[in-house]
């Protein structure tokens, strides 16, 4: 598939405008289609990197560092695949070191890097702790995102308020009852500050 040009999505911004009722030659819209089309460049700009290649750069000298390690609110902007509206929230990224760390920027970026695409927060969760688990190779990662879906709270079901929880417990995270009890306290005390 071709990617269509900057013309293309002002063209269609332009269109959308036209179907909701405006006109998009009128003062206050000239300059919209532009707008809207660099704002979907940067808003879903995950589609032009590989999340997984910020975990790559690691450190191994942790003075035999070996407890979890956790990231808690994480901003998450992202967009729902079934109706574009935004989803926004927080991600809590804890992993649980074998011989080797990251900076904790990378795991930020890991976040933000799949989050800036067309998603489902359950699809994200997962892809999060994939990746991490995949390139640090711990022994157990854990990903928790909170979010609010404006496509339930602007429209639809129309519920303000309602917040989509989802999480990906893998490894000791998920098997030790121990580990995995201390990561979610770690991400319920992040989730208080």
């Amino acid at each position: 598939m071709s990617k269509p040009s900057q013309a293309d999505a002002e063209a269609a911004v332009r269109t959308l405008l036209e179907w909701a009722g405006d006109d998009p030659s009128r003062e206050g819209l000239l300059d919209t289609p532009e707008r809207v089309a660099k704002s979907y460049r940067e808003l879903f700009s995950g589609y032009e990197t590989d999340p997984r290649g910020y975990l790559e750069r690691t450190f191994q000298e942790v003075a035999g560092y070996d407890q979890l390690v956790v990231l808690s609110n994480i901003r998450v902007v992202s967009f729902c695949e079934h109706h574009m509206l935004p989803v926004t929230g927080v991600a809590h990224v804890g992993y649980l070191p074998t011989n080797k760390v990251v900076g904790i920027s990378k795991l930020a970026r890991v976040v933000n890097g799949f989050a800036r695409r067309l998603q489902i927060q359950e699809k994200l969760t997962a892809e999060i702790a994939q990746a991490i688990e995949d390139v640090l190779q711990p022994q157990g990662v854990g990903v928790v995102i909170e979010a609010v879906h404006s496509c339930m709270t602007l429209r639809g079901v129309n519920t303000p308020g309602s917040r989509l929880t989802t999480s990906s417990l893998r490894g000791v995270v998920r098997d030790d009852p121990r580990t995995r009890a201390e990561f979610l306290r770690l991400v319920r005390q992040g989730s208080a500050a």
